[in-house]
């Protein structure tokens, strides 16, 4: 929750920067504690990240993209970030990584994509795909740490290091993290390739296969 309140605090000094300020005291910034906690429902989570303009990535999206499935699934999918197709459509893994993604929960683990929910470490594209700054973030992670407190998932699957490194902490590369089961406190996390990385390298695909064997294992 500090790193949302530093960027709204930012916020605010930049708003008074744009009026004419050139000098204030810290004492100006009084928002009750209460304001900054995060809605305690989905629907007015959702809300507020489709306002959001806390970090640069608000003013070159064409969507929010919140996330989307089921409200108390078991399993959870995080990735890195939308890409141009789910900018477009305001929905999470719509383009062809999310093709194979849908592929992979019907084949494998025989779920529909329904009964998981599917998210991502920013809820705004960065421009030409590229990966989140950490500024971007920590500032959007506050609204997906707070999407698995209402979820509640058991299980939740990192696509790719980037979405690994920011549910975890760990740096480790993503070729010696993925397949490990990690046991947190309320759930449990597992890296593995990208459904993008796959499409241009489908020899790995074998590897998530093998991941995606022991989360079905676990389900």
């Amino acid at each position: 929750m500090k790193n949302l309140k530093n960027a709204l605090l930012l916020k605010q000094l930049y708003q008074l920067k744009q009026l004419g300020f050139q000098y204030t005291s810290v004492s100006v910034y009084k928002e009750d504690e209460s304001n900054l906690l995060l809605p305690n429902t989905l629907e007015k989570l959702e809300k507020q990240a489709n306002g959001c303009h806390l970090c640069e990535l608000s003013k070159s999206r064409t969507n929010v993209v919140f996330g989307e499935g089921n409200k108390n699934a078991t399993l959870m999918f995080v990735g890195e970030g939308p890409g141009a197709t789910e900018d477009s459509m305001g929905k999470p893994f719509v383009g062809r990584s999310g093709e194979l993604l849908s592929k992979i929960i019907e084949n494998v683990l025989y779920l529909k994509r329904e009964d998981v929910y599917i998210a991502n470490i920013v809820k705004c594209r960065p421009p030409n795909n590229r990966t989140p700054t950490p500024t971007e973030a920590h500032t959007c992670q506050p609204y997906l740490l707070k999407q698995i407190e209402l979820i509640k998932p058991k299980i939740i699957v990192a696509l790719g290091a980037t979405a690994y490194h920011y549910l975890s902490g760990d740096e480790t590369k993503i070729t010696k993290i993925r397949g490990v089961l990690h046991k947190r406190e309320d759930y449990t996390l597992m890296a593995t390739y990208h459904p993008s990385y796959l499409l241009r390298n489908p020899s790995a695909k074998k590897d998530v296969f093998e991941d995606m064997l022991k989360i079905k294992s676990l389900l």
